[in-house]
């Protein structure tokens, strides 16, 4: 290396460290003892944690008849591990020393946790005497309040305790407030009841899901990363794209959202990927903003891909009222239709620039490339097709011993997997500032990972086939791979003939050790920004602030449904600064789902639920991007040595395209597989979806063929607007649905398809303004029946009375209540199909011929050597 190359050389890898400092202090504390007994510690106390958790979730304790622990008593020790871990593994300041854990955090660390376990110990008590709090329970909440407020700063930030400081100060100043705002207040010992004595704030819903099902599904993502899924999915990625044009950005891409699947942090993906893919996507042409730009897009999205979500998939779950895998079936089409989109983005900055790609270890012609990468995409869709038939297979051959046959093909798969990757070299990760990169074969780099299936697979059987709840799911997926962990390395050494197994073994326990402890501290800001949101979940029961906040919105909105829904938008992403993916969706979707179903139903525009739940969550997650506080943004310029608000607001324009998938799935529901009713229809959705994206991503990008005029982005907007809302042009012509009295409600629920949906139409008067109003729902049908239990699954009891149906009521947390319905209101209509409504997929045909037109005009002018240029100024030599 030459002297001038190493000042450079030596500042990238400082950037670098930076980075992964960043991310130490975000997800685990920056805090790294020299004292043997905090080091033990601070590996006991999150290994501890992870092995309770693992009890807690598995039946052992009901089959042994001891160690059951009730919700409550669970989100109690989960909570106390999480604070204890605070306090010893985050410093509280700057100066805060690094090396050692101070006398004040041992004392916070063990009265802030005995403040949670205060819940453990004297639960029977408190059960005892509901809503009368001793002097010692009002002590206990105060402090227990102040002691997470404290743990939310030193983890997360001051983003999510100041917003719970406002609405804590909200919930005792109510009197002095405004009258738009103004309460009764709540006095101390009704507030340390509300928030940290019942399960109505701390200890509520959120926590009780990070309790039940988050840790494990982290645990699961940080015991796959040390196994080496993680540096595998970058090597496969690099392997296969590399060489295209921009290969490194578009290697980004698929290794950040296959990073995505284990990882539930942004920061975390950015670091993970972005310090191998940032410097190469700088040597291929890519500016240092726009590389970071990229990286930062594809890590953020990483927390929309099923099956984790940044641990919001089991939070939506909850909040909405379906299960797990019914989240993961609504969020898959968003999330292959954002990445496929960025991959295209990549493309046609590479265009620009005119960027190559890596060279590869063996050549291959351009076409040989892209048939080797059309065939492991169609392998790996084969795949999972025989997986899916083979499990049900399975199911109906082996009956009752399906899981055991199961477990024993997967057991198989395993080590015959393990001794054909025995026969290639362990990977290892490049160095992305060694000056001559030569991409690897991906015959020989595919077949070292191919074990990491097996877990995934037990995984999926257990969520899918046994439909066993996504706690127990991922206790039996999280035991195989601990299997993995220990085993995979001396089975190779035996495989190799190495004869040294025994050793090892040993680094397989070592590296099960070192798996569970990082999984716990993963979890710590997780567990902590549950908790804290519970504040705001709180004060919100508490006050009624949710009403009035809805009477703000639709005031400003003046009712119009298009602006409520930007301004919601912009209230999200402000909700999100500096707050992580699991508190931000508990504040917006406690805040503003319920104004974005109130605004909607009044519109006449019959919502999901889901639908708004996955609009406030994907415009959450734009926090993590847009500056000033987007802290993945400051991640991805620690590793590209760019300003993080430039690399931020570039990072926003790729993210465009994620952005206006939630305002497409509100109205059109069939991209969230809702109202598809035969394959066809879903492969033609889902192509219409796809052409539209990549349109829009070309209107934003301004180029298509070639560079494009306005009035061809325009007529592109169009088209891309008819393949994405079909159904609202073909209205203009005959409207979809019809409606029929309301008297007929019954019947026409009882021939609404399984996991169908109705559309009914109620009226009656606000119990608060006292003005009539009209809206129109969307109730989820579920299994078939007939349309009286099928109404009452979802929590609506009705009566026929005077020719009309009324309601009586709706079930508390149902989703009839969910979706506004209220006692005394009047179902006065039901829509129903109009039989002579054309295809809505019709409209995709004049969309495709307007694309085409002026993909036409475009080549018949497009450059001869670089893009953009008019073929008037570029002729061919």
């Amino acid at each position: 290396m030459t002297s001038d190359s190493q000042p450079i050389e030596l500042k990238e890898n400082a950037d670098l460290e930076s980075a992964a400092k960043m991310v130490a202090e975000a997800d685990m504390g920056g805090r790294q003892p020299d004292g043997r007994i905090s080091r033990w510690l601070l590996l006991l106390v999150p290994l501890c944690w992870s092995l309770f958790q693992l009890w807690y979730a598995s039946p052992f304790p009901y089959s042994l008849g001891f160690g059951v622990f009730n919700a409550s008593e669970a989100r109690a020790i989960h909570l106390a591990f999480a604070l204890v871990l605070v306090f010893t593994a985050y410093p509280a300041l700057k100066s805060s020393p690094r090396n050692k854990i101070p006398l004040q955090d041992w004392v916070f660390a063990i009265l802030a946790a005995g403040c949670s376990l205060y819940l453990f110990v004297f639960q029977a008590e408190l059960a005892r005497r509901p809503g009368l709090p001793t002097t010692m329970d009002i002590v206990v909440g105060v402090a227990g309040v102040l002691f997470l407020l404290e743990a939310a700063r030193r983890s997360l930030g001051l983003a999510l305790p100041i917003v719970a400081s406002l609405f804590l100060a909200y919930a005792f100043f109510g009197p002095y407030m405004p009258d738009l705002f103004a309460h009764r207040g709540a006095s101390i010992p009704r507030a340390a009841t509300q928030y940290w004595l019942t399960t109505e704030g701390v200890f509520g819903v959120a926590l009780g899901v990070s309790t039940s099902f988050v840790f494990l599904f982290v645990l699961f993502g940080s015991l796959l990363e040390k196994a080496g899924a993680g540096n595998y999915f970058i090597q496969v990625a690099f392997a296969l794209l590399g060489h295209f044009r921009g290969g490194p950005a578009k290697a980004a891409v698929l290794g950040s959202g296959a990073t995505g699947l284990i990882s539930g942090s942004s920061v975390a993906n950015v670091v993970t990927t972005g310090t191998f893919t940032i410097p190469l996507m700088k040597r291929v042409g890519y500016s240092p903003v726009k590389a970071g730009a990229i990286e930062v897009s594809a890590s953020v999205n990483g927390q929309i891909m099923p099956p984790v979500m940044g641990a919001a998939a089991f939070l939506i779950a909850e909040y909405v009222g379906i299960s797990y895998s019914q989240v993961v079936q609504h969020a898959i089409i968003p999330a292959l239709l954002t990445y496929i989109s960025l991959f295209y983005v990549v493309d046609i900055e590479a265009r620009k620039a005119n960027l190559k790609g890596l060279p590869r270890e063996t050549h291959r012609s351009p076409l040989m490339s892209a048939a080797l990468l059309g065939m492991t995409a169609a392998g790996f869709v084969i795949f999972c097709w025989l997986v899916g038939i083979g499990l049900g297979w399975t199911r109906e051959v082996f009956g009752a011993g399906a899981s055991w046959a199961a477990g024993l093909g997967a057991l198989a798969i395993y080590i015959v997997s393990l001794g054909i990757r025995s026969r290639f070299p362990d990977l290892e990760l490049d160095d992305p500032n060694n000056p001559h990169v030569v991409l690897p074969d991906t015959a020989k780099v595919a077949p070292t990972g191919i074990h990491y299936l097996m877990p995934v697979f037990i995984l999926v059987w257990c969520l899918m086939v046994e439909e066993l709840s996504p706690g127990l799911s991922a206790f039996y997926g999280t035991m195989a791979l601990i299997f993995l962990v220990i085993t995979q390395k001396p089975l190779i050494a035996l495989f190799r003939g190495a004869g040294d197994v025994a050793a090892r073994l040993r680094e397989g326990f070592d590296d099960l050790v070192d798996g569970l402890a990082t999984g716990a501290r993963n979890m710590i800001g997780i567990a902590i920004a549950t908790g804290a949101a519970g504040i705001i979940v709180g004060t919100v029961s508490l006050t009624g602030i949710g009403l009035v906040l809805t009477e703000i919105v639709i005031a400003i909105s003046a009712g119009n449904l298009i602006i409520m829904l930007l301004l919601t938008a912009l209230i999200c992403m402000i909700l999100g600064l500096g707050m992580p993916t699991t508190a931000n969706y508990v504040v917006v979707a406690t805040l503003i789902a319920p104004v974005i179903v109130d605004v909607a139903t009044l519109n006449g525009v019959a919502v999901a639920l889901v639908a708004v739940h996955l609009y406030v969550f994907y415009f959450g997650l734009m926090a993590d991007v847009t500056p000033p506080v987007g802290l993945a943004s400051f991640a991805a310029s620690a590793i590209s040595r760019a300003d993080p608000v430039k690399t931020g607001v570039q990072a926003f324009r790729y993210e465009m395209r994620t952005a206006i998938l939630p305002l497409l799935f509100i109205f059109n529901h069939q991209l969230l597989m809702i109202g598809i009713g035969s394959w066809v229809q879903l492969v033609l959705v889902v192509g219409a979806a796809l052409i539209g994206m990549l349109i829009f991503v070309s209107v934003t990008q301004q180029i298509f063929v070639t560079r494009s005029r306005i009035w061809e982005s325009a007529m592109l907007l169009l088209a891309a607007a008819m393949l994405f809302q079909p159904g609202w042009f073909m209205d203009k012509v005959v409207p979809e649905y019809m409606g029929v009295p309301g008297s007929e409600v019954i019947e026409r629920a009882e021939q609404v398809p399984e996991d169908g949906f109705l559309r009914v139409e109620v009226t009656g008067t606000d119990i608060i303004t006292g003005v009539e109003e009209t809206r129109v729902m969307r109730l989820p049908m579920g299994e078939p029946g007939p349309g009286a239990e099928r109404l009452a699954a979802v929590g609506m009891q009705i009566v026929p009375f005077g020719g009309e149906v009324q309601v009586l009521g709706a079930g508390f947390g149902s989703q009839a209540e969910r979706l506004g319905i209220r006692p005394g209101q009047t179902i006065s209509r039901v829509f129903v199909q109009n039989p002579s409504s054309p295809a809505n997929e019709l409209v995709y045909i004049p969309a495709l011929l307007l694309i085409g037109f002026v993909g036409l005009l475009q080549w018949r002018r497009r450059s001869w050597d670089q893009p953009g240029i008019p073929k008037t100024q570029a002729k061919p030599a």
